[in-house]
């Protein structure tokens, strides 16, 4: 089955929303690298009921109405992003958690470089959030959308962050 996609456009940037069937594949930013997220070829689908099902609560996400999604998943990666992608998703609403601690909860308290490189390969940003994901030091850190919109997707979750560091700091 081929991948479907509807565009939505929203306070980060436009976002491609993609649906493999009846399941979320992906949501990709407007400036994505090409390459980041792998999927296959792609038919635009406005009417499909699923994306626009993933399309409202996106939208209610972004007016401050809702707090988690209620979609089904289709990640597509290796054992161990898919390991790190179901821990994002355990990541409450409005808190964030460090790379290391993401490697501590998957068993893989060493591999936080690992753990860094799987979340930048995330497919399915904001839903499975890994802009919740922070540098120990509490510095805002890569993020597939930039750091700007990394920084206002966690402003609507109610956090405060006054400033944007990129020191690459992941411990």
């Amino acid at each position: 089955m081929p991948y479907t996609f509807i565009t939505l456009p929203s306070p980060v940037g436009e976002l491609k929303l993609v649906a493999n069937g009846a399941r979320l594949a992906a949501i990709l930013w407007e400036n994505d690298k090409p390459g980041r997220v792998r999927l296959g070829p792609m038919t635009q689908a406005p009417d499909d009921p699923f994306l626009q099902k993933a399309a409202r609560q996106l939208q209610e996400y972004f007016a401050g109405n809702r707090d988690c999604f209620d979609l089904e998943l289709d990640f597509v990666g290796t054992d161990f992003q898919k390991k790190v992608w179901a821990a994002l998703l355990t990541i409450p609403f409005g808190e964030t958690r460090t790379y290391s601690q993401i490697a501590e909860q998957i068993g893989s308290p060493t591999a936080v470089r690992a753990v860094g490189a799987a979340n930048g390969r995330n497919p399915i940003s904001i839903v499975a959030p890994c802009h919740r994901v922070i540098g120990a030091s509490g510095k805002l850190t890569g993020f597939a959308g930039g750091l700007e919109a990394k920084e206002r997707l966690l402003t609507l979750e109610g956090g405060q962050w006054s400033a944007i560091g990129t020191t690459g700091d992941l411990f």
